[in-house]
């Protein structure tokens, strides 16, 4: 008598769109399909998605899968072209792609210097922008009194925020949110993609150089004085640090901003909940925003160090993994059979829009601290804030990475400024 082999099953083959059109029914979609599915990204890449929440949750936390993407397998192949766009956001030399005692190394610098106290501080000077930014907005109006929230609020805003505090010269802003939008988009081309590195690392060396001569009172100048007492990192490393909290810090809060927007005014009685209530009542949007529709659709990549088994399937060494941080946030297994319902009165507004385990992400605090302030202002200031067009017509960001709209046309109404 032999023993019996047990074939597995190939998971489904399901190609991401990378339009983002439908992000949240492609999610459900894949559920459907099971808790693991392979994916197709552009460029014919494949990797393997884990569609369940609590499964991912593990799997971010597991010691045997990890962020290097040195342990990339396809990628040591060549199966990976060099000049595939989306490397931007794996190949990098920071925190976000190392572990264990590489990791801690990485991250240090960060976490003594980019601190929860440090944040707090800016709340006055966040305070002073918004107030800015909401005189100016009637004034962004077209012929139809038509005003794009996201291109004359929500997207400037949190770069000029961040650009602050991390202390990039102002003349140079608009070139880092052109950069920035290239590395999230995904039509971009490996033209692009390769210029895109190049220049950015050129502007940084530029910085770290204009910081060494004359330090300021901002995170790269606090940062390279930690850095230089101990040498914990190579200036590429620092680059490529910052480069992290720039992208993530503008990305996510410019989504946030404009999906609690478009949450709200797309949902009436939750709006109605809001004006009714105090500072808490915002926060609550905030959460659930976060889970309802995540600032982060997918997010590329972890790597196993050996074989895993996941929902039944066998994952191997070094193939690559997506987390879809705002598919798994709809997990009715996690939140009920209204897992697709925004509802800010919600029990459970626990979430993984920020990722989970060790590589989770540096900035959650700011971008709250952001939207706590951006949100309540816009509201009170245009109490009649309607959107333009029918929710239907508004088009998603084409990138599997940003999960938002490419614009929030609205009528502002008087202002109570």
């Amino acid at each position: 008598m032999t023993d019996s082999v047990v074939v597995q099953t190939p998971p489904p083959l399901v190609h991401i769109d990378p339009s983002g059109a439908d992000r949240h029914g492609e999610a459900a979609r894949m559920r459907e399909l099971g808790p693991v599915v392979r994916a197709v990204l552009p460029g014919d890449v494949q990797m393997w998605v884990v569609t369940d929440y609590a499964l991912l949750a593990d799997l971010a936390a597991d010691p045997r899968v990890g962020r290097d993407w040195r342990q990339w397998e396809a990628l040591r192949r060549g199966e990976v072209p060099e000049d595939w766009p989306l490397l931007s956001m794996i190949r990098l030399n920071n925190a976000m792609a190392r572990d264990g005692a590489e990791h801690r190394r990485l991250r240090k610098p960060l976490t003594r210097t980019f601190t929860r106290a440090r944040v707090e501080r800016l709340r006055p000077r966040i305070e002073e922008i918004v107030n800015t930014m909401l005189d100016d907005l009637p004034g962004h109006a077209g012929p139809d009194g038509v005003v794009d929230v996201r291109k004359h609020y929500a997207y400037p805003f949190p770069m000029q925020v961040i650009c602050e505090l991390i202390g990039v010269p102002e003349a140079w802003w608009p070139r880092f949110r052109e950069l920035i939008d290239t590395v999230i988009r995904a039509d971009t081309t490996a033209e692009e993609y390769l210029a895109t590195q190049q220049e950015r690392h050129e502007l940084w060396q530029r910085l770290f150089a204009m910081r060494r001569a004359e330090p300021a009172d901002d995170l790269t100048s606090a940062m390279i004085a930690v850095n230089d007492e101990d040498g914990a990192l190579t200036d590429d490393e620092l680059e490529d640090t910052l480069w992290m909290l720039i992208g993530a810090g503008h990305e996510t809060s410019i989504s946030l901003i404009v999906n609690a927007t478009r949450a709200l005014l797309t949902h009436p009685d939750q709006l109605a909940l809001v004006r009714d209530g105090d500072a808490e009542t915002w926060s609550k949007v905030i959460e659930e925003t976060l889970r309802w529709d995540a600032p982060v659709g997918n997010f590329p990549a972890r790597f196993p160090t050996e074989d895993i088994t996941v929902g039944g399937v066998t994952i191997p060494k070094g193939d690559a993994i997506l987390a879809p941080w705002s598919g798994v946030n709809r997990d009715p297994a996690k939140y009920g059979p209204d897992a697709d319902k925004f509802d800010i009165t919600r029990p459970n507004q626990k979430h993984l829009a920020f990722g989970g385990g060790p590589h989770m992400c540096v900035g959650p605090a700011l971008a709250r601290l952001e939207a706590a302030v951006a949100l309540p202002a816009l509201f009170a200031r245009f109490p009649d804030l309607r959107l333009a067009v029918d929710s239907a017509e508004l088009t998603a960001v084409p990138s599997i990475f940003s999960n938002s709209v490419t614009s929030l046309p609205v009528y502002l109404g008087p202002s109570r400024g």
